[in-house]
Parts: C-alpha cells; structure tokens; sequence
C-alpha cells in the first residue's frame, strides 16, 4: 500500500460487510465522515449513512484508528432503460488532517478492484470528478433521472456529477451520452 497516514505510518484496509461492523467501528466511521463533509453546504446526514449501508466498506486504519471509509452498494441503475448490475460508490471520506496523502486513493483502488470483480457497472455521484477521474472512472455525458412511481423525472443538478466505471462485465459499446437512471431513494437520489 501507498497510502502514508500520520507520522509516516502506512494505511491498513480492510473490508467488512455492513452487518460485520462493529459499534466502534460505525461510532468511527460516522466520525469520520460527519468531520469530512462539515464544510459541504448540506454536509452528512442520516440519510446519507443510511445510502452507505447494505453492501460493502472499505475502512481504512492507522495503527488501529479508523481514518477514512468508502462502501460499496447494490443498486438498479439504468442506462437508457437497460438495467446494470451496479456496485453504487457511497460515503468516500477520509479524516480531515489525514487527507491529501493517498489514503482516498487507497480505498478508491480498493473499491475500484471490488467492482470489477463483481458488476457489470460502477458508479457514483460526486462534486470532485477529477479525483475519481484519474482513478480510471467517467464522467457520464448523457441526462440523469430518477426513477419513481410516477415514472421517470430528470434530475438535471446531478448532470455532469455522475462518474461510471467500466468493467469487464459492461455491456460492449455503452452509450455515455444516453440518459442513466437510479431508482428513488429518500434524500439525495444520486
């Protein structure tokens, strides 16, 4: 691993499922992302811990001190009507003293790995695409929506926030510029 932590001390990862975690580990965890997020205009909330459960994390530790955090969720993404097995990127973070040293790039590798291994698909909705971009993700090109009861609804603010990982299960020839869609979810849907 890359990633140095404090004092020059490397990065351990380790994964566990969401019903594997361990009250520390969430107490951490939620530590560490409300911290990260504080100075986003809308910041952590529930329901966005709650987006980040039902799958996979990626923890990352300094001498057994939770210092960063990324999941990894099942979720129906569409691409023009075609659903994808998608493994949904959630609550990428990393402590706020800590960031800036590899550590995100560590978990994004280590997600990034899960992905291809298991999805036709990854994806995940971000202010920072440059970061992820340089990772091997894509912006998408096309229109966003949502799915509802009503049927499909635009969301146009997420246009040009959704990132895609391609993997060896992705259907040949994807059109980026095709409208992708996710199903609702309470709060943010992307």
């Amino acid at each position: 691993m890359t990633a140095v932590g404090d004092r020059g001390r490397l990065v351990q990862l380790r994964q566990a499922a969401s019903d594997q975690l361990r009250p520390g580990d969430v107490t951490a965890i939620r530590a560490v992302l409300w911290a990260a997020f504080a100075d986003d205009d809308d910041g952590m909330t529930e329901e966005d811990w709650e987006h980040a459960l039902g799958g996979t994390h990626v923890i990352a530790e300094i001498a057994g001190r939770i210092v960063g955090h990324a999941s990894v969720v099942a979720r129906d993404i569409r691409v023009d009507g075609r659903p994808l097995h998608t493994g949904y990127v959630e609550a990428v973070a990393v402590e706020p003293a800590l960031q800036r040293r590899a550590i995100g790039t560590a978990l994004m590798r280590d997600v990034g790995t899960m992905i291809l291994d298991a999805f036709e698909l990854g994806c995940l909705g971000t202010g920072s695409p440059e970061f992820y971009e340089r990772l091997g993700w894509r912006r998408w090109q096309g229109p966003t929506a949502v799915r509802t009861a009503a049927g499909e609804v635009r969301t146009p603010d997420d246009d040009g926030g959704i990132m895609i990982l391609e993997t060896p299960r992705t259907p040949a020839g994807l059109d980026l510029s095709g409208t992708i869609s996710c199903e609702w979810r309470p709060g943010d849907v992307w």
